[in-house]
């Protein structure tokens, strides 16, 4: 069996923040991401959810008010199926909320308006007490030329025939820019047959497939006037 590897370089630790309001959540994120952590930003229970069985973040930030329901509930949901810490940031300052909040499982509690730094800092002291969660997978992109099968941070790709030949022929050198020409060969079995536009097309379907499991994957380069290329490292 013929498998090709791209490892990852070391991932980011992932934070799911769960907050529909947009000034807080654009603050939270901002200040996350200056120190270091990538963030998932989603303002329902019910994508949260979806979130969280998709992809298991290092630490959910969770508003307790959500338009779909109670943060308290989600939180019950997902202590059922996962231990990631999760930090209540809410707007309820009473003291039964506090402790309704850390008795049914959260690891910190943070009353709004809350500094985006403190938070920061308190996921980072989160983080570093708890346990560390199921890591990511080590390889970023695996493609299997034999059963003609992808994944991709370990979720199988579902593509059409000609999207997994030119996802296979630029994984076999990442880095490399490819141009139409020489895709347009590695993918169809008669290459006069394909159009510029048509190489264009699939690998516009194969981003949008490889951001459907990673929305900050930029995995696939284009060089205007030239081709394509797989960003390495992944």
């Amino acid at each position: 069996m013929s498998i090709s590897r791209l490892m990852t370089a070391p991932a980011r630790p992932r934070v799911l923040l769960v907050e529909d309001e947009p000034s807080i959540a654009d603050n939270v994120v901002y200040a996350l991401e200056t120190e270091g952590f990538a963030v998932t930003h989603v303002t329902t229970g019910g994508e949260a959810l979806a979130r969280l069985r998709q992809e298991t973040p290092a630490l959910i930030v969770l508003d307790v008010g959500l338009p779909d329901g109670n943060g308290f509930e989600l939180c019950k949901t997902i202590r059922r199926e996962t231990d990631v810490p999760v930090i209540f940031m809410t707007a309820r300052a009473a003291e039964i909320d506090r402790i309704v909040g850390l008795e049914i499982g959260g690891d910190d509690y943070m009353v709004k308006p809350v500094s985006p730094r403190e938070l920061a800092a308190r996921v980072k002291a989160v983080l570093r007490r708890s346990p560390p969660t199921a890591p990511e997978t080590a390889r970023a992109l695996e493609i299997d030329s034999d059963r003609m099968t992808a994944t991709f941070r370990g979720q199988r790709l579902d593509l059409t025939r000609y999207e997994f030949r030119l996802l296979a022929a630029l994984a076999a050198q990442p880095g490399r820019v490819f141009t139409r020409d020489q895709l347009m060969d590695a993918a169809w079995e008669d290459p006069g047959s394909a159009l510029d536009r048509t190489v264009d097309a699939h690998i516009k379907t194969l981003r949008a497939k490889l951001r459907a499991i990673d929305p900050e994957a930029e995995a696939i380069v284009t060089h205007r006037g030239t081709g394509y290329s797989l960003h390495d490292p992944l």
